[in-house]
């Protein structure tokens, strides 16, 4: 067994494809008078109605807007690296745009490397990119040590 991995569909699948190239992009309304930033990704905007899309990159900072550190029972594969983070990260070009990872010490550390006595709600925090089973993923370092 091996650790959880998104499902890629056709609307999210830029996300992943610019994740791979260490890109964080967001979905953003085409329409002339919309423009409004969207995630989960969908074909159409919920604020406009227009189908026109495009992903804009973003700085990858942000911060932690919630955490919760998972308590057994847990998946096999997660119960070998606890205790670890798993956080709900708000992106400062758009805070209404909230991104779930975890807080590690390096892109392709454990999960566990960063002692939970770390963390704080309103960190800064950065996005770094870990490839987990051929998917690249955004995992978030603490900006400050």
């Amino acid at each position: 067994m091996s650790l959880l991995t998104p499902v890629v569909d056709e609307d999210g699948a830029p996300f992943w494809e610019y994740a791979a190239r260490g890109e964080l992009r967001i979905q953003a309304c085409a329409a002339p008078d919309c423009g409004e930033l969207r995630f989960p990704p969908r074909p159409c905007c919920p604020h406009c109605g227009s189908f026109d899309s495009e992903w804009r990159l973003m700085s990858g900072r942000g911060r932690i807007w919630s955490y919760v550190i998972p308590h057994p029972p847990l998946l096999p594969e997660y119960a070998a690296q606890a205790p670890y983070n798993a956080v709900l990260v708000e992106l400062l070009e758009a805070p209404r745009i909230r991104l779930v990872g975890n807080v590690v010490a390096a892109p392709d550390a454990p999960l566990n490397s960063v002692d939970p006595a770390r963390l704080r709600i309103g960190a800064a925090v950065k996005a770094a990119f870990a490839e987990v089973d051929g998917v690249t993923v955004p995992r978030w370092l603490l900006e400050r040590g």
